[in-house]
């Protein structure tokens, strides 16, 4: 079973975020424990938006641009609990209270609806729920975690280890149609549908290292785009950059690469572990 602590060292899953003029939130232990933070595109201004004593992670921008879903194991629960935040930090609110992990919180595209895992059934399954948390509901039964919402709200792309090692599937949003995707030997996980629906990034560990891939929705065109190490995809609202997490210098931090690969650029430098960016989304 995994906690929040393995949530935030075995790659965090984070939804899609935006253009290269949104801000980007992340998790940090820069104050000592993890705690969630916001900076510029480019890493400048760096605002930390949680403080307390327990571990807060992989913050999600809600697609309005106005809330940060996140997980943390504040209060009672030690493995970690969803909550919500307004984007400057206020307003925490708790959305699940199990005495289980509950991880990997993804908005769908019209906010209405958050889809997430949970161990709360004796295993890893996919759950969905209302914003508000209310509605929560069962979509796997046979394994699943790390679930991405496409940008049509038809499908829910995910990965499960229901063949023996970690694959990535898609299913329809009430569950149904589960399609297996990838098909290797080593561990394909952290699925994140590109905004303009026609690709799905993901890390894998399929030659020896873990870095970033992407395929078309259908599992076709698998290319790998960083060779360095990369975890953690997140897509800017345009499709043509990618946020990724690597501890290629020591120690875990933020860069972004376009999507095909080039021109690969470090955002974070510290030398505490950056994880878990999302790009917060520009509103038209």
């Amino acid at each position: 079973m995994k906690t929040l602590t393995t949530v935030l060292f075995i790659s965090l899953f984070v939804f899609a975020g935006h253009s290269a003029e949104g801000r980007i939130a992340f998790s940090s232990n820069l104050d000592g424990d993890y705690e969630i933070f916001v900076m510029d595109a480019d890493g400048s201004n760096v605002t930390q938006l949680t403080f307390n004593d327990d571990i807060d992670g992989t913050p999600v921008w809600s697609p309005d641009g106005q809330h940060i879903v996140f997980v943390s194991n504040r209060n009672w629960n030690r493995d970690g609990e969803i909550l919500v935040m307004d984007a400057d930090g206020s307003n925490q609110t708790s959305l699940t209270n199990n005495i289980t992990l509950d991880a990997y919180p993804a908005w769908s595209p019209d906010g209405s609806r958050i889809v997430f895992y949970s161990y709360r059934y004796g295993n890893g399954e996919i759950l969905v729920m209302d914003a508000d948390g209310s509605n929560q509901t069962q979509l796997t039964t046979d394994g699943g975690e790390d679930p991405t919402w496409s940008p049509d709200g038809n499908h829910i792309a995910f990965d499960s280890d229901r063949d023996g090692d970690w694959e990535i599937f898609v299913m329809d949003v009430d569950g149904s149609n589960q399609v297996q995707l990838t098909f290797n030997g080593s561990a394909d996980a952290f699925p994140a549908w590109s905004p303009d629906g026609s690709s799905i990034a993901f890390h894998s560990y399929r030659n020896g290292d873990g870095n970033i891939f992407v395929m078309d929705i259908d599992g076709g065109n698998q290319t790998q785009l960083t060779t360095e190490g990369g975890e953690n995809a997140a897509w800017s609202s345009d499709s043509s950059r990618i946020l990724f997490n690597s501890e290629r210098d020591g120690d875990w931090d933020i860069f972004v690469i376009n999507a095909d690969g080039s021109s690969q650029t470090q955002l974070t430098f510290s030398e505490y572990d950056d994880w878990s960016a999302s790009w917060c989304p520009v509103v038209e």
